[in-house]
């Protein structure tokens, strides 16, 4: 796949630029060692108990095949609020959400013979503000957004619940300046890897996919999405991840700033 004649650099927002994975690991780090301190059990098996009956329980609302289609985790749903967003399925993941919140985290003791619905509801609370205080970038992010631009037009394509990817934003304020564009997919009302949302961004763009280059750390979202269409994919592989080759990045990169050299070849 060439390079060359490219108009448009269009990124992911979590685990591309910002690094939710170690905001997220953090936060759950400090509720678990919270929740040790006030019950003797062991802060690791907290977390590990927690995050699987949050996925479980997310994926028992009738509102998971909508959170799966926008793109939206359960472990964001521990901290996110759903106040906006048009569709209906985001008023009931609204109503939703303080409930969810306390059931994962009181089960997740439970799980480990901690039978305290106080104590998870108060676990439930202190996670939103643990993760709230840990808007992480990666130390390149900035780097790279400095070459770029004035050169390509840049995009940011990011699934998610429009209040909590603007949440995220907002922690990181200095990004956004970056950016022509900001298409959050709750708002739009489909998710990556649907072509619609990437013709939505070429559109926005004014550009013809192969002109466009997608820059994000998920196979089956960003690198699927732009294959679909056309786009040349580079996919972000920070960790070493090996792939089958269902889904197959035109480019691939350890690291962000890789993506400088690609883009002079």
């Amino acid at each position: 796949m060439r390079i060359m004649g490219k108009q448009a650099v269009l990124f992911d927002l979590d685990d591309t630029l910002l690094w939710d994975d170690r905001s997220v690991k953090e936060a759950f780090e400090a509720t678990c060692q919270a929740g040790a301190e006030a019950s003797g059990v062991d802060p690791q098996q907290l977390e590990e108990a927690v995050r699987k009956e949050a996925r479980a329980l997310y994926e028992s609302y009738e509102t998971f095949p909508f959170t799966k289609m926008i793109g939206i985790n359960p472990f964001e749903g521990l901290w996110a609020n759903f106040r906006e967003g048009e569709q209906e399925e985001f008023r009931k993941l609204e109503q939703l959400a303080p409930g969810y919140r306390k059931e994962a985290w009181t089960r997740g003791l439970r799980a480990l013979g901690v039978d305290n619905a106080e104590l998870g509801a108060k676990l439930a609370d202190q996670f939103p503000a643990e993760r709230r205080k840990r808007p992480l970038v990666y130390d390149e992010t900035f780097r790279v957004l400095d070459a770029l631009k004035g050169k390509y037009k840049l995009l940011l394509l990011t699934n998610g619940s429009p209040d909590l990817q603007r949440e995220k934003l907002a922690g990181v304020p200095e990004l956004i300046p970056y950016f022509d564009h900001i298409i959050i997919s709750g708002e739009f009302g489909e998710g990556k890897p649907a072509a619609s949302i990437f013709r939505h961004a070429l559109e926005r763009l004014g550009i013809e996919p192969d002109h466009g280059i997608m820059v994000g750390d998920k196979l089956t979202t960003d690198i699927l999405g732009a294959n679909t269409i056309g786009m040349t994919s580079v996919w972000v592989n920070r960790h070493g991840a090996v792939r089958n080759d269902e889904i197959i990045p035109a480019h691939e990169i350890a690291h962000l700033e890789e993506l400088l050299l690609l883009l002079e070849q």
